[in-house]
C-alpha cells in the first residue's frame, strides 16, 4: 500500500528536477511573475500603504488561487516545485564567485553579485565580495530553498506559488526608499511572515548540518541585532558553524548600512565561502529529508485500518 503521499512524492520529484536542471536559462515562470507584477505595478501604483496591501493581495492571491486548482496533484506539485526552488542556482552562482576571486578576476565577481544580492558591485573589493556572496548563500539557503520546501509540503502547489510570487514581490518592491516606502510595505511584511518559520527551522538545519553549538549561540547572541527578523537568523547560524564574522559597512546603489557583526572570528575567506556552500547543500538535504519524513507520517496516520478483514478473520477463529 502507498504511504508517501502524492504531496511528498511531488516534492521529491520538483527537487530532483532542481538538482539535475537548474533553472530554465529561457521562459522561467518566475520571471513571468515578475513581468505581470511590473505591469500591474504600473497601472496600480501609489504613494500609498492601501495600494499596495491591493497590490500584493491580488498578486500573491492570484497565485495561490491557480494553484488550488490541483492543490496535491503530483505532476503539479513537481513543476511548482522546480519552479519555485533556487538552491541549485544559488550554488552554482556561489560557486562561480569563488573561481572568479580564486582566479584573481575581480571583474567577473562583480558581474555576478547582482545574480546573488542588491549590493552595489563596484564598491565591492575581493574581501568584500566574498563577504557579500556568504551571507547572501546564507540568507538564500533559507529564502530559495527551505521556504519553499516547508510551504509546499504545508499547502502543496497553493504553498509553492503564493510563496514563490510573495518573495517576488519583495525583491521588486519591498524596500525602504522613496517610492516603495509605503507601496510595498505589505510586500516587504507578507515576505517576512512567510519567512519567519524557515527561518528558524533553517537555523536547526545549519545545527544539524554541522553548526552544532557554535550556530545556536551565535544565533542566540547576534541575530537579533540584525535589521531583518528572518535572514540574521540564517547568517548567524551560518557565521557560527562557520566560525566567521559576517556584517559590517553594507554598500546599495543608493545608501549605506553599518550591519551589525555576526560571529566572533575573521571575515570570511575564499575557503570558507566555499564551506558556506558546502553547508547550504547539507541543509537543503536536511530540510528534503525533514520534509519527507513528515509526508511520511502523514501517510501512515492517514492510511485506513482493515477493520472489515479483521472482523472476517475473528469470525473464521
Amino acid at each position: 500500500m502507498r504511504i508517501l503521499t502524492s504531496t511528498a512524492t511531488g516534492l521529491l520529484l520538483g527537487y530532483a528536477a532542481d538538482r539535475l536542471l537548474g533553472d530554465p536559462a529561457r521562459w522561467h515562470p518566475v520571471a513571468g511573475m515578475g513581468r505581470v507584477a511590473a505591469v500591474l505595478e504600473s497601472r496600480c501604483y501609489a504613494d500609498s500603504r492601501l495600494r499596495g496591501v491591493a497590490f500584493t493581495a491580488v498578486l500573491v492571491g492570484g497565485a495561490a488561487g491557480v494553484g488550488c486548482l490541483r492543490p496535491r496533484s503530483v505532476p503539479l506539485v513537481a513543476l511548482a516545485t522546480w519552479t519555485a526552488l533556487g538552491g541549485s542556482s544559488l550554488i552554482a552562482v556561489g560557486q562561480q564567485v569563488a573561481d572568479a576571486v580564486s582566479a584573481g578576476d575581480v571583474d567577473a565577481a562583480r558581474t555576478l553579485v547582482p545574480s546573488l544580492c542588491g549590493r552595489d558591485p563596484q564598491s565591492l573589493d575581493t574581501d568584500g565580495i566574498v563577504r557579500a556572496a556568504t551571507e547572501s548563500i546564507a540568507e538564500n539557503t533559507s529564502d530559495a530553498a527551505v521556504a519553499p520546501l516547508l510551504w509546499g509540503a504545508v499547502l502543496g502547489v497553493p504553498g509553492l506559488l503564493g510563496y514563490r510570487m510573495a518573495n517576488t514581490l519583495d525583491a521588486m518592491v519591498g524596500y525602504r526608499n522613496q517610492r516603495y516606502g509605503r507601496f510595498g510595505w505589505a510586500s516587504a511584511r507578507l515576505d517576512d511572515v512567510l519567512n519567519y518559520a524557515p527561518a528558524r527551522f533553517s537555523g536547526v538545519a545549519v545545527m544539524i548540518s554541522g553548526g552544532g553549538a557554535n550556530a545556536w549561540s551565535t544565533w542566540q547572541r547576534d541575530a537579533s541585532g540584525h535589521p531583518s527578523p528572518n535572514a540574521g537568523v540564517v547568517e548567524a547560524s551560518f557565521a557560527g558553524a562557520l566560525g566567521v564574522r559576517l556584517g559590517g559597512e553594507t554598500v546599495y546603489p543608493h545608501r549605506v548600512e553599518m550591519r551589525p557583526y555576526l560571529g566572533t572570528g575573521e571575515p570570511p575567506t575564499i575557503d570558507d565561502l566555499r564551506r558556506a556552500l558546502r553547508l547550504s547543500r547539507r541543509v537543503q538535504l536536511v530540510t528534503l529529508a525533514a520534509v519527507a519524513v513528515g509526508q511520511l507520517a502523514l501517510g501512515v496516520l492517514r492510511r485506513p485500518r482493515r477493520v472489515g478483514a479483521v472482523a472476517d478473520a475473528s469470525d473464521r477463529i
